[in-house]
């Protein structure tokens, strides 16, 4: 007997009524996947399910994979261009910038010597302050980083540490880690010491800047006696903004506290949620 012509039934046909179910059981499973992938690619950076060509990744994924290995190679090895960044940090208006190096004689040893990029060659063109904060600017391990973000996120620096602190003029700083601002903050004899430093580069993000707090600096200070603020690089990570909201609750907290470091919680995010929670909803006029 021809189907055609019997009578809809919904219990033989259980889809009949579910469109999503049906489109997607009839779709091949190549498609489906992806429309599954795509939208978790949505919410992360990292290379997921790329799919494959046989036994291969898609050509165009392999491409973009060279491309962003490239990228990162370029963010480690390419020089700062010092003249023209000083320009644009001068510009800021926290005065005029000093540049300083480590003793790391060219990238190629910085890259071999991380001791060497911790130590200054010669401290004389920083002068002593005496300010509340200062800045150090590091093009660490992706230079690229600092030339793209330092100016922006040093000016929402100013504006959010201004009106509360004394702030230092910026200390450049070439071949440097970032314990390396422990030597210049001395020489500044600055409180505490904001070190803008270009972060190692990865396959996803090859420009990502990092802000490392250390107060009441001086040489020998621990990792552990410091906080970081890490990924800004807007639009996809932190924003200028954010992070100097966070640098001034940090600030903040480590005057109040005698102290930087692990014992030195971000509490900005609570403080929102917090605040946030308490807020009361005022009813509608005539309600």
């Amino acid at each position: 007997m021809d189907d055609s012509a019997m009578p809809h039934d919904p219990a033989r046909c259980p889809h009949a009524e579910d469109p999503v179910a049906s489109i997607t059981d009839h779709q091949p499973e190549s498609v489906v996947a992806q429309a599954f992938w795509e939208v978790l690619r949505g919410s992360t950076q990292a290379r997921i399910g790329l799919g494959r060509t046989g036994d291969a990744l898609p050509t165009t994924d392999v491409l973009a994979l060279r491309a962003a290995h490239a990228a990162a190679r370029d963010a480690v090895h390419l020089p700062l261009d010092v003249a023209t960044f000083t320009e644009q940090i001068a510009a800021v208006g926290l005065g005029t910038p000093v540049t300083v190096a480590s003793r790391a004689a060219d990238r190629a040893e910085y890259l071999r010597r991380p001791d060497l990029g911790r130590l200054p060659a010669d401290l004389t063109p920083v002068t002593d302050t005496g300010a509340d904060i200062g800045f150090v600017l590091a093009d660490g391990l992706s230079p690229v980083a600092l030339s793209d973000h330092a100016v922006g996120l040093l000016a929402a620096l100013a504006t959010e540490l201004g009106d509360r602190y004394t702030l230092a003029p910026p200390v450049i700083a070439t071949q440097a880690r970032v314990a390396l601002g422990d030597h210049i903050a001395e020489a500044m004899g600055v409180r505490t010491v904001l070190v803008l430093i270009g972060e190692r580069p990865g396959l996803s993000v090859a420009d990502s800047l990092g802000i490392y707090l250390t107060h009441l600096p001086r040489p020998g200070r621990a990792d552990a006696e410091r906080n970081c603020i890490s990924n800004i690089h807007p639009p996809d990570g932190l924003t200028y903004a954010e992070a100097a909201r966070v640098v001034a609750g940090l600030v903040a907290g480590a005057r109040a506290l005698g102290r930087s470091g692990v014992d030195l919680k971000d509490t900005s995010r609570t403080d929102s949620l917090a605040a946030a929670a308490t807020l009361t909803v005022k009813p509608a006029p005539g309600s």
